[in-house]
């Protein structure tokens, strides 16, 4: 038996929704280096193609990379499986030159809360202190045996989105929840 997306009839619904809310990709599944890397390329190329502006081409195109690496290493880091580690990630134009980019994942919930505090704090921050925070991130010693940037890429991402990160944690239940990120570049 057939799911409800492999149906010819509802695959055209799904196509006419991606078409009126103007996504360009949508992934969902367990991501790999190289699917991050593929799918960044292939994103990059489209904005290169139909837009003038090389520097918004290449901040969609990093903000995109950092939020699915950070999804990577959070699930890898957590030891999730694969359907644990699923990742959803959709990429869309708006109507004003803009495109915005939202990634989500399973977390757990505590981790989840801590994010959106983050989130939080930085959309406080004006273009000015987000620099200086950057800046000051940049400058602290890591501590010893930590593989992730304490922060930067998150920061880096406020800096390069034009309107205050977006952020949300949908409760799963067993101490789960759903993260989910959203940045206009």
């Amino acid at each position: 038996m057939d799911s409800a997306l492999t149906t010819s009839r509802s695959l055209s619904s799904l196509r006419d929704f991606f078409t009126h809310e103007r996504i360009l990709i949508c992934f969902n599944g367990p991501t790999s280096r190289s699917l991050i890397g593929e799918i960044g390329v292939a994103l990059k190329e489209h904005i290169e193609t139909t837009r003038d502006c090389m520097s918004s081409a290449m901040d969609v195109f990093s903000v995109y990379i950092k939020m699915s690496q950070n999804i990577r290493h959070y699930t890898s880091n957590r030891s999730y499986s694969d359907l644990e580690a699923t990742a959803t990630v959709v990429i869309a134009e708006t109507g004003v030159d803009k495109y915005v980019v939202s990634a989500g994942n399973m977390v757990d919930t505590a981790d989840g809360q801590h994010l959106l505090d983050r989130v939080e704090a930085l959309g406080r921050l004006d273009k000015v202190e987000l620099k200086s925070l950057y800046k000051e991130q940049l400058r602290k010693p890591r501590e010893e045996g930590v593989v992730t940037g304490a922060g930067l890429g998150l920061i880096d991402i406020a800096r390069k989105s034009s309107e205050p990160l977006q952020a949300s944690l949908d409760e799963l239940g067993g101490g789960k929840a759903f993260f989910t990120l959203r940045a206009t570049i």
